[in-house]
């Protein structure tokens, strides 16, 4: 009896053909699918709000219009303002210039009335005219040993004319127990003093400072006038014009 053939045993390595991955393909596939999504869902949106597209960009438009407009309205007030503020600035240093004027006016009316006052006082309502005149003069110690003159020239008889010159004086009195005069140079304690010029039409009063020398008693001064055609010369008693 014949006895079956012996199988052969399998072998022990087999052969396997490698398959392609297919994972890259996969995922490029879903991400197509996904970007492929959003372009549809964009395209719905914008299909959706088609209809208020128009409406919304012309109410764009718009108020961007009405934001010029209302841009220009707040640079037209700026500019109108600041032309207010400098047409009142102008008018409020107008005004200040105009106020100073008129005081500067009625300190000078003031004046000229105090002036005239004090004129008519000097010459009276019923005294007879007069030519130039030393109406008055006044000396007041001052500290320091100096003394203040004040001395009043009127002139009644030129009525609107003016009287133009110089003045000086001196001082008489006594010195040491002797007759002395202290002259114009003296009294300012300097050589080649100017005379002191006047120029009135009805009265001017003149001052000044002057210097008495130690031991030297006052008793009248010598005012002296030298004008147009004019040379006077008057002598007031000190005590009245001591004050």
């Amino acid at each position: 009896m014949n006895k079956p053939p012996r199988k052969a045993p399998p072998p022990r390595f087999r052969i396997v053909q490698e398959r392609p991955d297919r994972r890259p393909l996969i995922a490029t596939a879903l991400a197509l699918a996904w970007l492929a999504s959003l372009a549809a869902a964009w395209v719905a949106a914008e299909y959706r709000a088609a209809p208020r597209l128009g409406a919304v960009s012309a109410e764009l438009e718009r108020t961007r219009g009405d934001l010029r407009h209302w841009r220009g309205q707040a640079e037209r007030l700026r500019q109108r303002e600041a032309t207010l503020a400098r047409s009142d600035q102008i008018s409020r240093a107008a005004n200040r210039e105009i106020q100073s004027t008129l005081a500067a006016r009625e300190q000078e009316i003031a004046d000229l009335r105090a002036n005239l006052a004090f004129y008519e006082r000097l010459v009276g309502a019923t005294e007879q005219p007069k030519g130039l005149n030393v109406h008055s003069a006044q000396f007041a110690a001052e500290a320091g040993g100096t003394w203040r003159y004040q001395i009043v020239l009127t002139q009644s008889l030129n009525r609107g004319g003016v009287s133009r010159g110089q003045l000086r004086f001196a001082i008489e009195g006594v010195r040491d127990g002797k007759l002395a005069t202290v002259e114009w140079d003296e009294l300012h304690q300097r050589s080649g003093v100017p005379p002191q010029a006047y120029s009135f039409r009805y009265f001017q009063q003149l001052d000044g400072s002057v210097m008495l020398p130690p031991g030297f008693t006052p008793q009248r001064v010598r005012v002296s006038l030298q004008g147009e055609g004019v040379a006077l010369e008057q002598t007031l008693d000190w005590n009245r014009a001591a004050t």
